[in-house]
């Protein structure tokens, strides 16, 4: 894309190409990674500083409420995660209308347990409402899901609604037993126990919300 280059990006996107997806238990139909999206127009990448004027905001707005934050604030808080080096914001791109249509978080979370190691929090995902039936939903999970793995972290946890348990168990996360709707997914070889007789009336409202797309 026109001016793409010349752009920060929230972290380097070459992590995105070393990524294995045969290590994640999610089933695609047909088979896509973050280097093949399935469209020639789709494309997956780091968050970018010009993603202001490609309605990342406006996404982000069908999930939770944004506010009125300007394109100073947005670069602002772009910076301050850059330098952080803890946040790792992915989204999908249509380039053929410059415009932002899927995005998920990665949050690292530094630890003194496990050996001073980093868990990893599943944040913020959300697709474009109209892109149904293309495996999105599951492509932006699957992707920070292994770029925690790749960078490293014991685990990756998240909250999410009862509607979606069976969407996250089907990419290899397990209910977190006595914690409601948390679920984890392990890469240090330990074994989470799922647990099923949990009150419903008791659902943590999730940060890991609706992909719109779970198919």
């Amino acid at each position: 894309m026109s001016g793409e280059r010349d752009e920060l990006t929230l972290y380097e996107p070459k992590l995105l190409h070393e990524l294995q997806f045969w290590q994640s238990p999610a089933k695609f139909n047909p088979p896509i990674t973050a280097v093949a999206p399935g469209e020639t127009w789709m494309k997956v990448r780091p968050l970018q500083e010009g993603d202001y004027d490609r309605g990342f905001l406006e996404l982000l707005s069908q999930l939770t409420k944004v506010g009125n934050v300007s394109k100073a604030q947005f670069l602002m808080q772009f910076a301050q995660m850059r330098a952080s080096g803890g946040y790792y914001v992915t989204v999908i791109e249509d380039t053929r209308i410059n415009r932002i249509i899927g995005s998920a978080t990665l949050v690292l979370e530094h630890k003194f347990i496990h050996g001073c190691s980093v868990r990893g929090r599943l944040e913020d995902v959300v697709v474009n409402n109209t892109y149904r039936g293309k495996q999105l939903g599951k492509l932006i999970v699957v992707t920070v899901t292994l770029l925690a793995k790749h960078l490293g972290c014991y685990k990756m946890s998240l909250d999410c609604k009862d509607n979606l348990i069976p969407f996250y168990e089907s990419l290899g996360y397990v209910l977190e037993p006595g914690n409601s709707n948390a679920m984890n997914i392990r890469y240090d070889g330990q074994k989470e126990t799922t647990v099923r007789n949990r009150p419903t009336a008791s659902v943590i409202l999730a940060n890991a919300t609706n992909p719109v797309d779970p198919s």
